[in-house]
C-alpha cells in the first residue's frame, strides 16, 4: 500500500523561530502561507510547521503526490485507502466522504494516541 508523500507535521509556538531553527539544520521553505503554516524540506525529509492549526504533532501522508509534491500519474485514491484500512481492522476517527472525488482526507489514531492524517490534495 502506497500512502504517498510523507511529512511530519509539528505544532509550533512561534513559526518564525521554528523556521529559523530548521533552516540552520539545512531545511528550506516550500509551501505555506508563512503566517500559520510552512512546509520545509531537507532532501526527501519534510517537516510541516503549524501554528494554531492542530493540537498535537501528526504524521501526514499525501496520496497522489511524490516527494517533491508533484502530482503522480497513478495513485490509490484516499477513499480506496480508507476502505482497505477499514477492512484491515483500523477505525478512522474522521472519515473521508466516499461519495466525492478529488481532494479529501481521513484520520487515524495509532495505539499511542498519535494522529495520522491521510490528506489527498488532488
Amino acid at each position: 500500500m502506497n500512502l504517498g508523500n510523507f511529512s511530519l507535521s509539528l505544532v509550533v509556538k512561534d513559526l518564525d523561530a521554528s523556521r529559523a531553527f530548521y533552516s540552520k539544520l539545512g531545511f528550506t521553505p516550500g509551501n505555506g502561507d508563512g503566517k500559520a503554516w510552512l512546509v520545509m524540506q531537507n532532501g526527501a525529509t519534510k517537516l510541516g510547521l503549524f501554528k494554531g492549526l492542530f493540537e498535537r504533532n501528526m504524521l501526514t501522508f499525501n496520496p497522489g503526490w511524490d516527494a517533491q509534491g508533484k502530482t503522480l500519474a497513478s495513485f490509490t485514491d484516499v477513499r480506496e485507502l480508507q476502505k482497505a484500512l477499514t477492512k484491515a481492522g483500523l477505525t478512522p476517527v474522521k472519515l473521508a466522504d466516499e461519495s466525492t472525488s478529488g481532494p479529501e482526507h481521513f484520520m487515524l489514531i495509532d495505539p499511542d494516541g498519535n494522529p495520522i492524517l491521510i490528506d489527498q490534495h488532488v
